[in-house]
């Protein structure tokens, strides 16, 4: 092949798409997460599944997770094995929205083998004080009570780990 026929290569044209579809899915996050709360944590105090109380200071020594979920979402459902491994590791605070009474939740979570800090909340009101509209909605919340990382959607396990490291050192 002759050299001065072949087209120059547009590889920068390349980088330029794939910065604006990154700048597209930024975007479109940042959208979703537009009413979910930020600043300071707002208090939860409630009781787990198994009745014992739960609060945001019972998780001050450090970074937390906060999970909104449901049991009837089909995203939750990916995302709850990486969020139970996820627990092991690090302290992880999950909210049934919307799921039903204290024994259906349980029982999704005995028939899915899943063991997780969870709070019922039936009638979404604790979900609308953290402004969570849909599920799955993350939290990260550092060890000073302050939202540090909010996203409404799937989340990837290596983003959290990441943003839970982060959170720990900042």
């Amino acid at each position: 092949m002759n050299t001065a026929t072949r087209k120059p290569r547009r590889w920068w044209r390349w980088v330029l798409e794939l910065l604006l579809i990154v700048a597209v899915v930024l975007l479109v996050r940042a959208w979703l997460a537009r009413d979910l709360a930020q600043g300071p944590a707002p208090e939860i105090e409630a009781n787990l599944l198994d009745g014992s109380p739960v609060s945001l200071a019972d998780y001050a020594d450090r970074p937390m997770l906060l999970h909104f979920w449901a049991t009837w979402c089909p995203i939750c459902r990916l995302e709850e094995g990486e969020i139970m491994r996820l627990s092991r590791s690090h302290p992880v605070l999950t909210v049934a929205m919307q799921s039903g009474s204290p024994s259906e939740v349980e029982a999704h979570l005995t028939e899915r083998e899943r063991e997780l800090d969870v709070v019922n909340d039936p009638d979404g009101a604790l979900a609308r004080r953290y402004g969570v509209r849909a599920v799955p909605s993350t939290f990260i919340i550092d060890r000073d009570g302050q939202i540090v990382f909010r996203k409404q959607g799937y989340a990837p396990p290596l983003e959290l780990r990441l943003r839970l490291w982060l959170a720990r050192w900042l």
